[in-house]
């Protein structure tokens, strides 16, 4: 059941003490970070193919290999934090992302820089998956959706983040040469891109001093030390998401956030390109659509906390960026161009509100970092087919903004369709042993008698 609204309460920030804002903010900023870091790319990636004299193919495969990473991460990170605590492997990650994100920046070969990619994508599937369960843990069940959204949002901070410094950082080293390439038409501004990446590892000091480890966590250690319990489950906590009660929960979730990020890719990896093929400056707009969706996944992650509930909430966002596409595709004013994409962000974009919610509340305490972190991650592994697909389109003779609308469109209707296969999940409670069975609750009250 839902906790009761009692309109005396004051304003939804002040309900949150020092330590559940710190909890919030760590996984905030190294979610921020990691989308600056992994987005940083897609704007130098005709940089990289002029150093190592490659097609666009291959400095595509870059992308692919950083997401198909993040499965890895996600299932190493959270099977850590299942078992020792969320904040250890959330500061693993973000050192992992940062040193491999400044490594990328020193590549000499197109094969050492797709190492560093594939290897950094183990920390940003990592960061998420320990990041996620610490942050939402910590805060009340009644303002979970609004923390989801929020926290969600710092993917497109980064986004942001990564355009204004290629706007304003990298031509001041643009012009100079390369140093580590013997390619003539190398500069030094792509690598400077990537070497900025190694900020986000300073945050790591304060997470450790400043940042409490989960109350649902320690509980639930503090229980099972009570009951002598030493299962095998309990130490690889992979293995029990392949259980009878569990499988459907950990295939469902997989396949939703797929189509999420079928529907993410449709929208955002093309759509500089689009924009450039109408002779658009894409900044304003690539701000446009993130700032869009700041607003819209706080906005839809709060609305999933009322009537709607979680599936009702990425049902309308889905189905409204669906009718937003003309919008954001068709019309030849600039002027309307730019709202299409601040709608955009915030519907189609909207989904992902719920999702860090969503995902944390299908799965018991037990397997709350291994059962969002392979959900989640295995959705990136599949989605990262979109681009490839939506390439393959515009080569069978459809225009980029046709190949766009026809997969935004069937990627909504498959969001909006999937989410209705599992049950809501809004007010669900973390519990510290929710996931003991009736069997396992008789058997330690018997062994209590015998003691």
């Amino acid at each position: 059941m839902a906790e009761p609204v009692n309109t005396s309460e004051p304003p939804w920030f002040r309900q949150i003490d020092g330590h559940q804002w710190r909890a919030f903010l760590a996984t905030f900023f190294g979610w921020l970070l990691d989308g600056f870091d992994f987005t940083v790319m897609t704007f130098i990636l005709v940089d990289i193919q002029d150093s190592f004299t490659v097609d666009a193919g291959l400095a595509g495969a870059l992308g692919t290999v950083t997401l198909l990473f993040r499965l890895v991460g996600g299932l190493g990170a959270g099977m850590m934090a299942d078992r020792y605590g969320r904040k250890l492997p959330l500061m693993l990650s973000i050192l992992w992302f940062s040193l491999f994100a400044f490594l990328s920046g020193f590549s000499t070969s197109y094969a050492m820089l797709f190492a560093f990619r594939a290897l950094f994508g183990i920390g940003m599937g990592g960061e998420w998956a320990a990041g996620m369960p610490l942050a939402l843990e910590h805060w009340p069940t009644r303002l979970r959706g609004l923390a989801s959204g929020l926290l969600q949002g710092g993917w497109y901070w980064g986004y942001i983040l990564s355009a204004l410094t290629f706007s304003y950082i990298y031509p001041i080293f643009a012009a100079m040469p390369d140093p580590f390439s013997a390619s003539p038409d190398s500069t030094l501004g792509w690598r400077v891109m990537f070497w900025t990446g190694v900020i986000p590892a300073l945050m790591v000091l304060w997470v450790r001093t400043g940042v409490k480890e989960s109350p649902v966590w320690l509980e639930r250690q503090r229980r099972l030390q009570e009951q002598g319990r030493n299962k095998l489950e309990d130490r690889v906590s992979l293995l029990r998401l392949f259980q009878p009660d569990l499988l459907w929960v950990t295939i469902q979730s997989s396949v939703l956030i797929s189509t999420f990020m079928f529907s993410y890719y449709s929208i955002s990896f093309w759509y500089p390109t689009f924009l450039r093929d109408q002779g658009l400056d894409p900044l304003r707009y690539v701000v446009g659509f993130n700032a869009g969706a700041i607003l819209g996944i706080a906005m839809w992650g709060r609305a999933s906390e009322g009537r709607l509930g979680r599936r009702g909430a990425v049902t309308l966002a889905a189905l409204t960026g669906v009718l937003c596409v003309p919008l954001f595709l068709t019309t030849s004013s600039t002027s309307w161009l730019f709202v299409g994409s601040a709608l955009m962000g915030a519907t189609g974009g909207g989904i992902w509100g719920m999702a860090p919610a969503y995902l944390t509340e299908r799965f018991p305490t037990a397997v709350r970092g291994v059962g969002p972190g392979l959900s989640y991650h295995m959705g990136a592994a599949i989605g990262s087919a979109t681009p490839f697909v939506l390439g393959r389109l515009q080569d069978g003779g459809m225009t980029i903004g046709g190949a766009m609308m026809l997969c935004i469109v069937g990627s909504g209707v498959l969001v909006g369709g999937v989410i209705w296969l599992g049950p809501e999940t809004r007010g669900r409670h973390f519990r510290a042993l929710d996931d003991v069975t009736a069997a396992d609750d008789a058997r330690h009250r018997n062994d209590a008698v015998t003691e």
